[in-house]
């Protein structure tokens, strides 16, 4: 649904900037404001939605509990939104798990996996959908094609030779695009997550059409913060196009800085220290240690790849992400501020949770709860003028928003700087294609090579917290990174940083 303002859309933008509006006001009473604001954001008599009014706001009211970083509640208990707010109304407010959550009320119970003939069915004489089903689960009746749905087994075979397109699959959009197989059904038909199974990539967030799907946010608190602490935030390399298409960088770091934020930095540089540090561990360690290395810089993919494949999980880099990398640089500089990332991820919430990352990285933010931000402070910026802007970073550190950007990167450095020296690579998006390629490599089919694994199809440009059409996205990251003035990470003026801050917190050794 990305690129497309709907009406999902909309009820999400208006709870993140009520948070805000809400988080930038002095002397609140925050029980009573939360209780309100449902009857703000679905004004009048009428539902508009759904077929309750009050089904409507009290589904706001679950949004605005996880917009703040609270439990969903059960619906059989009774409770007021606020509920538990005096513990989350603090900066150090930590995302609790789980952090993809479904409001069950709102869920739509949609069909699990289902083929059906539709009305477009012209019953011709050839019947193909009769002689190709395997099971015998469809027939002809009264002249049109039925299926059985207690013999058919979905593999979609008469869809595939109905000459009219007649025969359609229908899905559980949630389900349909998780690629850890963790999504399935309760007792009443809802959608259900399996944690033990979810990675957090937020990809069924984004793909439900009923907005029943939810992740907590920190919008509150890190404006909280902003009161007491210089926070500075630190803006993946995805962020080009996300907050407008003719809104330029310069525009992004104004905007920004009206919110309350000390400063503003490109990840994009610690993406490059992230290349320093991966190419150095592929070339010391393939195939000396390992058959293959694998990428580390997404976290959803990292989790997968250790849960499901255990015997690989020397295999992923030992490097730093890009945001651990510029929060390190950034507390360097500046060991008393706050720092938070912006990006277009989901799953950095939880890795930025991880008590090895919590003194790095403060807060995570999506782009579109910033754009909440932008709404509730009135921020038009396209009419921002700033003369600050992103200089430090390279055309490889940029591409590590798009599919295939951080192999590049990484094989490109080692074929500069090591000539004669050929980097195979190979790059999977979407966790399916990410769960294939690391069977190819259990076959031995992938010795030797640098495999880069993106939890959501297109890269990080399809984030669960992204704005922009993906296909626009790329392209727009791509055109900012041929821009930039130099290309390759060891032009980085940052490079002799790369050993100092990913060790900046190992245990001196012995003597």
């Amino acid at each position: 649904m990305r690129g497309v303002y709907n009406s999902v859309t909309d009820i999400r933008r208006k709870v993140f900037a009520a948070i805000a509006e809400m988080a930038y006001e002095e002397d609140v009473n925050y029980t009573e404001r939360l209780e309100s604001i449902p009857y703000e954001i679905i004004e009048g008599k009428q539902a508009k939605y759904r077929d309750s009014i009050f089904l409507e706001r009290a589904i706001i009211g679950e949004r605005l509990r996880l917009g703040m970083g609270l439990p969903v509640r059960d619906i059989t208990t009774a409770g007021a939104i606020s509920d538990g707010v005096e513990e989350s109304i603090i900066a150090e407010k930590f995302y609790d798990q789980p952090l993809i959550n479904i409001i069950s009320f709102a869920c739509h119970a949609c069909p699990e996996k289902k083929v059906m003939v539709t009305d477009g069915c012209q019953g011709c004489l050839s019947h193909q959908c009769v002689e190709v089903c395997p099971k015998k689960a469809v027939s002809i009746v009264n002249g049109r094609s039925e299926i059985n749905q207690d013999l058919c087994i979905k593999c979609g075979k008469c869809q595939d030779v109905c000459p009219y397109n007649a025969i359609i699959k229908i899905e559980r959009p949630c389900a349909a695009s998780c690629g850890m197989n963790a999504i399935t059904s309760d007792e009443d038909g809802k959608a259900k997550i399996n944690y033990d199974k979810c990675v957090s990539c937020g990809q069924c967030l984004v793909n439900c059409p009923f907005g029943a799907i939810v992740d907590k946010g920190q919008i509150f608190q890190t404006i909280y913060a902003m009161r007491e602490h210089e926070v500075i935030a630190a803006v993946a390399p995805a962020f080009i196009g996300q907050f407008g298409a003719n809104v330029t960088p310069e525009q992004v770091i104004g905007g920004l800085k009206e919110l309350g934020f000390a400063d503003v930095v490109e990840v994009a540089i610690g993406a490059d220290l992230c290349t320093i540090e991966e190419a150095e561990d592929f070339l010391k360690k393939v195939p000396e240690e390992l058959d293959f290395m694998a990428t580390s810089c997404c976290p959803a993919w990292s989790v997968l790849a250790k849960k499901e494949f255990p015997q690989f999980k020397d295999n992923i880099s030992m490097a730093l992400t890009p945001m651990v990398l510029t929060a390190r640089m950034i507390k360097k500089d500046h060991p008393n501020a706050k720092v938070c990332f912006i990006g277009p991820c989901a799953a950095k919430k939880l890795e930025a949770s991880r008590r090895s990352i919590r003194s790095d990285v403060d807060f995570v933010l999506t782009f579109e709860e910033v754009m909440g931000m932008f709404s509730a402070k009135k921020i038009d910026l396209p009419t921002i003028t700033c003369e600050e802007t992103f200089d430090k970073a390279t055309a490889a550190g940029r591409e590590f928003a798009v599919s295939g950007g951080v192999a590049k990167a990484v094989k490109t450095l080692i074929e500069k700087e090591h000539p004669g020296t050929v980097v195979k690579v190979q790059a999977a998006e979407g966790l399916k294609n990410c769960r294939t390629m690391l069977l190819m490599a259990k076959a031995g089919r992938l010795n030797g090579y640098l495999l880069e694994g993106m939890a959501c199809p297109g890269g990080c440009v399809a984030g669960a917290g992204t704005l922009a059409p993906i296909a626009k996205s790329s392209a727009a990251v791509k055109k900012y990174s041929k821009d930039s003035a130099m290309v390759t990470a060891d032009e980085s003026e940052f490079n002799d940083l790369v050993h100092p801050i990913s060790h900046m917190y190992d245990a001196p050794e012995e003597e």
